[in-house]
């Protein structure tokens, strides 16, 4: 059973402010809580149903957190999920330390990336294309805000968000920055060799203008119908598709 202070808990972890203030987050879902079992995040406390507890015994005995029983009703009241058969998570944040870009890797950019499910969908994207590594401007979503978890199917476990000031990140940077905008040269046209960084755009106002002028190379994926623009995380999945491809 879910006690009533522990079900408090969990809403208030659904704010920015409460999880700043507890260095803690919530994750929902069976699959996204194996995901979470199976990473190096520190688990604090497991709500699940009786069946994925029997599945799961071992991995919980591995990270030690604090288990409660619950029904799928319970685990549904107490997260933000309409639908919630196996279980709940409270893990703790990791804090937000810088790491290196090797001289052979891809790593995004993102410039105000505002919406929790673009920003989900761009950090599962990422892990699809094996980008292991996000630096991302102060403005943009909160990595561990609910909707950026669920729409990253897990992947929040496997790729690492550095949030930053992009102006002097990307002044000390020795690396091709490649920014995505309406006129460039056409991806597919490039020579993709080695590593760089990819910039990817606000969803409403594109890359901003302090930031354009530190990109090294303009791209755009070409136009054949009358859109104005990519969806952010769509954009972001043909390029990585475009480099993959031509390497």
């Amino acid at each position: 059973m879910i006690s009533k202070a522990k079900i408090k808990h969990i809403r208030a972890l659904q704010v920015k402010k409460y999880r700043k203030d507890e260095q803690c987050f919530v994750v929902e879902g069976a699959k996204s809580v194996v995901e979470l079992l199976h990473s190096d995040f520190e688990i604090v406390w497991v709500g699940a149903t009786p069946e994925f507890l029997q599945q799961t015994k071992s991995l919980l005995a591995n990270k030690k957190p604090e288990v409660s029983e619950a029904t799928e009703a319970e685990l549904i009241a107490a997260g933000s999920y309409q639908t919630n058969s196996g279980a709940l998570a409270i893990a703790r944040m990791k804090p937000n330390t810088a790491f290196p870009i090797r001289d052979n890797e891809w790593a995004l950019l993102l410039d105000d990336i505002r919406d929790p499910g673009n920003l989900g969908t761009i950090i599962r994207t990422a892990d699809w294309y094996g980008v292991n590594h996000i630096i991302a401007s102060e403005a943009t979503a909160d990595f561990y805000n609910p909707k950026v978890i669920s729409a990253t199917m897990g992947s929040f476990c496997r790729v690492h968000v550095f949030y930053t000031n992009l102006l002097p990140y990307l002044q000390a940077a020795r690396k091709p920055v490649y920014g995505t905008f309406l006129e460039g040269t056409d991806v597919h046209q490039l020579h993709w060799s080695g590593g760089g960084l990819l910039v990817i755009g606000n969803e409403a106002n594109g890359i901003s203008s302090a930031i354009e002028r530190l990109v090294t190379q303009k791209i755009t994926i070409p136009r054949y119908g009358r859109a104005e623009s990519l969806n952010a995380a769509l954009a972001t999945g043909i390029v990585l598709d475009v480099i993959r491809s031509k390497k």
